[in-house]
């Protein structure tokens, strides 16, 4: 593993730059902004991750993930949202989802 299955990473995919996580028990604050096949992770104010779904490098690091046995995985314009802890305490409050014009 390098790193890349951290707090405002992509998950299995990309690690985490630029890191400013508040810490355990105070709130932080994420954002993923997605415009077309560019996407950017935030937290806390800060760039942690942009990618290119759908790109030679997008596919090659699928296909070196635990996400290769799904063709196309994250190329559909639109999905579902996950959010996943592994068997710690998490809470989550105000999520918006919503359409940027």
């Amino acid at each position: 593993m390098n790193g890349n299955r951290k707090l405002a990473g992509l998950y299995d995919l990309i690690p985490p730059q630029n890191l400013r996580f508040s810490g355990i028990g105070e709130w932080n604050r994420a954002r993923i902004l997605v415009k077309g096949r560019h996407v950017e992770h935030w937290l806390n104010g800060f760039k942690t991750v942009e990618y290119e779904r759908g790109t030679q490098m997008w596919r090659a690091l699928v296909d070196h993930s635990k996400y290769t046995v799904w063709p196309s995985f994250g190329e559909r314009p639109k999905g579902r949202i996950l959010l996943q802890d592994h068997g710690n305490r998490v809470s989550f409050r105000t999520i918006k989802i919503r359409e940027l014009k």
